[in-house]
């Protein structure tokens, strides 16, 4: 019997994390749910032997039912019957053993009948149905869309819809079109009020759309007549129980084949206005991509982690010239490299949940009453810090799930090239992760007023003052000088005040602050688990490497030459 929590010691110090006490403090109102709700708990013990019980139960099913189903799912894959959505038969099983698990709505309030779980057990979860099958956790993981919803939507809507999908049904977020991929502001599906009816219908198409045909959709459109950019745009529940939306076709992709993605056509479509009109892009919008963004980076880190176990018992097995090829330097430096990044994207990964957990539990809170000055602070504080670290976990944590791909095809040599083997599923699997929900370059795009306004810079600094082992107080020393030669690159490119310049290196910087915190990461994490020793001596190499090549190319770079890379 398998089980993705148990076998990976890395979920468990993440789960430990000290933070953790005062997110689930937080979260559970000093746990006075405990008075209402038999399950829920009284004290933050109580409530981690419910995060591990959870964990352990999700991790037995990615094990033994999600992983197993996984190559017949890919063979099979979804199909289209009479206009509605048909999962392969690995997939409904996989949905069915979730959903009888409880595995629905693991974040929302339990007076609507989720879990009231932090966001750190949700994303966990991600990762292990992830590592399991990558293109599975697109249709299970969608009920964070759920969030969007009781964020703001109405309470008539919170009580209608939430708890159907606590109850099991799945969700969609209908935001693409042909027309209207990165560009969301050129979205021109129709929204038009049905006064006589109390709703609005829906009319045109959408596309890309991941698990299109859910039981219940958010569905961008164009309220407002006349309009042509974001301020004409609203958000909208779609329930497929009222009907008027068919699937035209599910696209044949080259990975994550068992997750529908649909093109939908809207005729007459009925559907309600959740919040207020006009705030579709410019609000809910992002705050559901955030979310989304936060997912995928959790997926990524998932397949990641079966690329290198993969990898790894491969390597383990395979002998030649007399011995086992893990034994020689090539192959062990490749593992060792897929290693570190696991670990580092994943420090990043929980790292960007506990802030993004932190400054929303604070959210909820104001919704119930005032903060008070010293938590409206902590609350910005976190804001700042979910918004910088979302694309950076995103961007940088998907670029690395490719590359261990990729190294794990190579470590299988000609085998790996052959769909005998698994790597060559995740290998496909992998590619998605840095291109939907936003290709890196826009989370570039996302990050790096971080960089511009100091956001990395201080939370770098706030690193250097933490509590960290002798063992690795030569580790950090690096580290500061790389903050120096990182602060002076930063300054070097936004000295030239040229935006052209600055959104040209502005990759390399963001990977400059990314690859210093999740040195610092690793280092924080090895001083409290030893078990993280090797990759953070690792990455930390990784770290000086990859900054100096950077730096070299910054200081020996002038804005006129943008000239000969836009003629290439």
């Amino acid at each position: 019997m398998a089980n993705f929590y148990n076998d990976n010691p890395s979920l468990k110090h993440h789960l430990t994390h000290p933070l953790m006490r005062k997110i689930i403090e937080l979260k559970e109102r000093n746990y006075t749910d405990a008075e209402k709700y038999d399950y829920a708990p009284f004290n933050y013990d109580d409530a981690m032997d419910s995060y591990e019980k959870v964990l352990e139960i999700a991790g037995e099913i990615s094990g033994d039912i999600v992983a197993p189903n996984a190559e017949s799912v890919d063979h099979e894959g979804p199909h289209v019957v009479n206009g509605r959505v048909v999962y392969a038969e690995g997939t409904q099983k996989n949905l069915d053993a979730l959903v009888k698990a409880g595995l629905m709505g693991i974040s929302l309030p339990r007076r609507y009948n989720g879990l009231n779980f932090s966001l750190v057990p949700y994303i966990m979860a991600a990762d292990m149905v992830s590592r399991a099958d990558a293109g599975f956790v697109n249709i299970w993981g969608l009920q964070d869309c759920a969030e969007t919803i009781y964020e703001f939507a109405d309470e008539d809507q919170r009580k209608r819809y939430l708890p159907r999908v606590c109850a099991g049904e799945t969700m969609a977020m209908d935001l693409t079109e042909p027309d209207a991929g990165s560009d969301l502001q050129a979205v021109m599906l129709k929204a038009t009020p049905d006064e006589e009816n109390g709703c609005w219908r829906l009319n045109g198409v959408k596309r890309f759309i991941t698990n299109g045909d859910g039981d219940i959709a958010l569905v961008l459109a164009r309220s407002e007549e006349g309009t042509k950019d974001g301020r004409g745009l609203s958000m909208f529940i779609y329930d497929k129980n009222d009907g008027g939306v068919t699937v035209r076709r599910i696209e044949n992709k080259m990975g994550i084949k068992g997750s529908p993605t649909c093109e939908l056509v809207f005729k007459n479509a009925k559907a309600e206005l959740c919040g207020s009109r006009k705030l579709g892009l410019i609000k809910y919008v992002m705050a559901l991509m955030n979310g989304a963004r936060l997912g995928i980076a959790a997926q990524s880190v998932g397949v990641s982690e079966a690329a290198y176990r993969e990898a790894l018992d491969y390597a383990r097995d395979r002998r030649q010239f007399g011995k086992a090829i893990i034994e020689f330097p090539a192959v062990y430096e490749m593992l060792s490299v897929m290693k570190a990044k696991l670990d580092a994207s994943r420090s990043l990964l929980y790292e960007t949940t506990r802030f993004v957990d932190m400054y929303k539990t604070y959210e909820d809170i104001a919704r119930e009453r005032s903060l008070t000055p010293d938590e409206r602070t902590e609350m910005k504080k976190y804001s700042r810090l979910a918004d910088a670290f979302t694309p950076m976990a995103k961007g940088m944590g998907s670029e690395y799930c490719n590359q261990n791909a990729y190294d794990s095809v190579q470590v299988h040599g000609g085998s790996g090239f052959m769909k005998d083997y698994a790597c060559e599923r995740i290998y496909r699997d992998a590619r998605i992760t840095s291109i939907y929900e936003g290709t890196t370059q826009l989370q570039v795009v996302a990050a790096i007023r971080h960089v511009t306004t100091g956001t990395y810079l201080n939370q770098i600094r706030a690193y250097e003052n933490e509590n960290i082992a002798e063992a690795y107080l030569p580790l950090k020393d690096e580290l500061v000088k790389l903050t120096d030669i990182y602060a002076a690159a930063v300054e070097k490119v936004t000295s030239a005040k040229d935006s052209e310049y600055l959104d040209f290196m502005a990759r390399r910087l963001v990977e400059m602050a990314g690859n210093i915190i999740m040195s610092y990461l690793l280092i924080l994490d090895a001083s409290r688990n030893e078990e993280f020793d090797a990759s953070a001596r690792v990455y930390n190499n990784i770290a000086k490497a990859e900054i100096a090549k950077h730096a070299e190319f910054i200081n020996n770079f002038t804005p006129s030459e943008i000239n000969v890379y836009k003629k290439a």
